[in-house]
């Protein structure tokens, strides 16, 4: 909801565990719920910037008023929801279809007609079989810097220079082929080659009843 023109696919999951009557009462009860929840935002952004332009002294607002302002011409496209069951491949072959038929929308997205330069495509390409080599660690991190040192010893690539590099990260991190966190400050030095990696530990980290079973041992 603080994304300039976000894009989101709403997905349900565990479709086995409910009858195709009740699937289709459930997609159309979540579909109403983001409605009324889009509304309500809608609305509150709304009374909010009402009241500090009403305010006896609004120049002392004026900070909170520029965001409220922002985040209300944040648009927000909600795309119709897909009910998948994640223990049939079928369905997730479904799912990929689905988001490959969204994404080559350019009224949703507009940066998909963009030629992107050959070096994105060298870049990308050297990274992936950097990824894939043997030498690469399992968790797939590497300092920007060393990353950069690696790149620059291809031929065609010896004058890549760093602030190139950030600008492909960043596509290379919209569209996942890498993780690069370079908003927080601890992290904007290291680019994770293999996001899965992240997506495992995240999994031993975050897990459901994860209290439940952590009281549970003696």
């Amino acid at each position: 909801m603080r994304v300039p023109n976000s894009v989101v696919l709403p997905v349900g999951t565990h479709v086995d565990c409910c009858q195709e009557e009740e699937v289709k009462e459930k997609s159309h009860d979540i579909m109403v719920k983001i409605a009324a929840m889009l509304a309500e935002r809608k609305n509150n952004l709304a009374h909010f910037i009402n009241n500090l332009e009403g305010s006896e002294e609004p120049k002392f607002y004026v900070d909170q008023w520029e965001r409220l302002k922002a985040m209300e011409s944040c648009t927000l496209t909600i795309l119709n929801l897909v009910a998948v069951n994640c223990t049939d491949h079928r369905d997730i072959k479904k799912l990929e279809a689905a988001i490959l038929e969204h994404v080559k929308r350019e009224e949703l997205f507009p940066e998909v007609v963009r030629v992107l330069p050959p070096v994105y495509r060298q870049v990308e390409a050297a990274i992936v079989e950097m990824a894939q080599s043997e030498e690469a660690a399992d968790h797939g991190m590497m300092d920007l810097q060393h990353l950069l040192s690696r790149l620059s010893q291809r031929e065609h690539l010896a004058h890549l220079g760093r602030e190139l590099l950030q600008d492909i990260l960043r596509y290379l991190h919209r569209i996942g082929l890498v993780v690069w966190y370079e908003e927080i400050n601890h992290l904007e030095s290291t680019v994770f080659l293999q996001p899965t990696f992240l997506i495992t530990m995240f999994k031993l980290l975050v897990r459901y009843r994860l209290v439940q079973q952590l009281e549970s041992i003696s």
